[in-house]
């Protein structure tokens, strides 16, 4: 049992980054941006409202996901797939619609495959812990 609360704690963790990054992001000067990283800041200012909308669900359902699990609660893993589905969306733009690839090379789909991927697992593990009944 002492393995599910650390693993539970790093993902409430993770996920309260990702909360911190999204309002750092949400509430950026967007001229801040340009003169570090001038195509992060055209993606910012081309990003629709539907991929910043699947960005604050991703975060939000994330966290309640791991506040859940923290609780115990069967439905963290609902929560944690409706972040996971989010984070496809939102990185689908980023890839398919901005074509981050195209515009910063292979190096740019390394970390948001690291956020995929931890998405994925926070639900699978939850799931998990459901059917072996730690969670209720």
């Amino acid at each position: 049992m002492r393995k599910f609360w650390i693993i539970a704690v790093l993902i409430l963790l993770w996920n309260l980054i990702g909360d911190a990054a999204y309002l750092m992001q949400a509430s950026a000067d967007i001229n801040e941006i340009a003169a570090r990283d001038p195509v992060q800041a055209q993606a910012f200012r081309e990003m629709p409202g539907w991929a910043w909308g699947a960005y604050a669900v991703a975060v939000t359902s994330g966290t309640l996901g791991a506040i859940l699990l923290l609780l115990r609660r069967g439905w963290a893993w609902a929560l944690f797939a409706m972040s996971f589905a989010a984070v496809v969306i939102q990185f689908g733009w980023s890839f398919l619609g901005f074509d981050m690839l195209g515009a910063k090379g292979p190096s740019s789909a390394i970390f948001p495959l690291v956020i995929v991927g931890i998405a994925f697992a926070s639900t699978i593990y939850a799931r998990r812990k459901r059917a072996d009944g730690t969670l209720r």
